[in-house]
C-alpha cells in the first residue's frame, strides 16, 4: 500500500517506524515546517518525525498549509492509497483527505469521543480520569469526530505523569494502527466502515496555555497533584513562594496529597501547615498537599530537603 505519513511530534515514532519496515511503500513523509529560532535559541523547536524521517532517508515536505492547492496538487502527484496521520497539527480538509484512495486515518491519544483536540493526554490526568487509551479514526473534516476503526484500553497509573504515559500511548497504537491498515486494505469503499462516535458523549482537549500552570491553592489537593503531572513538560505548575528573604517563584516538580489518617493540619489556603528539614506540607481548598520536589526559578530540580536548607521556611509562610 502507498502511505503517506503525517506527523510532528514523538507520538507518532513508533507506529512510522512500525509502518516503514512492513510491506508498505511511503511515498513521502509530511510534517510541519520548523519556524525560525527565537530569542535566545540556536535552534527551532524539535521535529522528531523530521529528523527520523531524514534518517531513514524518506523524502520530506513541510508545507505551511497542507490545504493549499499546490500542495494538495504535490500530493495527489504520488497517488497515495492511505494518509496515515498521527500528532501532526493541522486540519486536514475533505478535499485533502479525498486526494488518497482510501482516505485518512488518525491515531489519536484518548478514547474518542472523549477527549477530542491537542492535548488529551494531559487533559485526561488533570480531570483525573483511571483509563484512557488509544483510537484510530477513518478522519472526516471535523477534529477527531470520524467513525471509530480500532481502540485500545489502558489504566492510568495514580503516579504517572503526562510525559509517561504519552510515551505508553505511542506504543499501543501501533498495533490499532496496523489492524486499521487492513482493514480498509479489504475496504470497498462503499460499505459503512468503523463505528461512529456519539457526538453526545463528546468532550474537548484543547491545546495547553502558559497560563493552565497557575496553581489554585485553593482547589482540592488531588486536583493539585495532578495539574501537576499532567503539565508536564509543559507548561508546568508554578506558584510563587513568600518568605523571609523575599519571594521564589519555582515550578512545583513532585507531590502528593497527604493522607486524611496522618491529621494534617488545618489552614488557609497555600499556607504552610508543617514543615521538617525533609517535609514541606501546604494546606489547599481541601486537603493538604506534600511538596517532594521542587525547582526554583533558574535552577535545577531538587527534593525539598535540598530545598529547605536554602530556603527558611516556617510554618504560616505562603506559597501564591
Amino acid at each position: 500500500m502507498r502511505l503517506v505519513l503525517m506527523g510532528t511530534g514523538a507520538f507518532a515514532l513508533p507506529t512510522f517506524q512500525c509502518l516503514a519496515v512492513r510491506s508498505h511503500q511511503i511515498v513521502t513523509v509530511v510534517t510541519r515546517p520548523v519556524p525560525p529560532a527565537s530569542g535566545r535559541q540556536k535552534k527551532g523547536p524539535v521535529n522528531p518525525v523530521r529528523d527520523w524521517a531524514l534518517q531513514e532517508a524518506l523524502p520530506v515536505i513541510d508545507p505551511a498549509d497542507i490545504n493549499d492547492p499546490r500542495v494538495q496538487r504535490a500530493l495527489a502527484e504520488l497517488t497515495p492509497d492511505l494518509l496515515v496521520v498521527c500528532d501532526y497539527g493541522q486540519i486536514l480538509s475533505p478535499v485533502t483527505l479525498q486526494l488518497a484512495r482510501l482516505g485518512g486515518i488518525n491515531l489519536h491519544g484518548s478514547l474518542l469521543p472523549r477527549y477530542r483536540g491537542a492535548a488529551p493526554v494531559n487533559w485526561a490526568i488533570w480531570r483525573g480520569e483511571t483509563e484512557t487509551g488509544v483510537t484510530v479514526i477513518h478522519m472526516t473534516g471535523k477534529l477527531d469526530a470520524g467513525p471509530c476503526l480500532a481502540t485500545a484500553r489502558v489504566a492510568i497509573d495514580p503516579d504517572e505523569d503526562a510525559v509517561e504515559l504519552e510515551h505508553r500511548l505511542a506504543r499501543l497504537g501501533v498495533e490499532p494502527v496496523l489492524d486499521s491498515i487492513s482493514l480498509l486494505s479489504a475496504w470497498d469503499g462503499e460499505t459503512v466502515i468503523g463505528v461512529p462516535q456519539n457526538p453526545a458523549e463528546a468532550t474537548g482537549a484543547r491545546r495547553l496555555r502558559k497560563s493552565d500552570g497557575v496553581v489554585d491553592w485553593s482547589n482540592h489537593a488531588q486536583q493539585i497533584r495532578n495539574q501537576v503531572r499532567a503539565l508536564k513538560p509543559w507548561p508546568s505548575t508554578f506558584a510563587q513562594f513568600n518568605g523571609p528573604k523575599g519571594p521564589v517563584p519555582l515550578i512545583l516538580d513532585k507531590v502528593c496529597v497527604v493522607p486524611p489518617a496522618d491529621n494534617p493540619p488545618t489552614g488557609k489556603p497555600g499556607h504552610v501547615v508543617r514543615v521538617e528539614k525533609d517535609l514541606l506540607w501546604v494546606a489547599t481548598g481541601q486537603g493538604c498537599l506534600q511538596i517532594l520536589r521542587i525547582k526554583p526559578s533558574g535552577k535545577r530540580a531538587m527534593d525539598v530537603a535540598e530545598f529547605l536548607r536554602g530556603h527558611p521556611v516556617r510554618v504560616g509562610d505562603t506559597f501564591t
